[in-house]
């Protein structure tokens, strides 16, 4: 049973630790996206 628990607790911190690196990228591509429209929006209206 202790065994049981332990490899849950196992499986959760691996899964939280890969969608932490996941999001991390996905939202570093987001953040630039929209920096680069911020910029080309801004240019454009001047």
């Amino acid at each position: 049973m202790e065994w049981l628990v332990l490899w849950i607790v196992v499986g959760v911190v691996v899964a939280a630790g890969s969608a932490a690196i996941w999001g991390r990228r996905y939202f570093r591509h987001e953040i630039d996206r929209a920096k680069r429209i911020r910029r080309a929006n801004r240019g454009g209206g001047r």
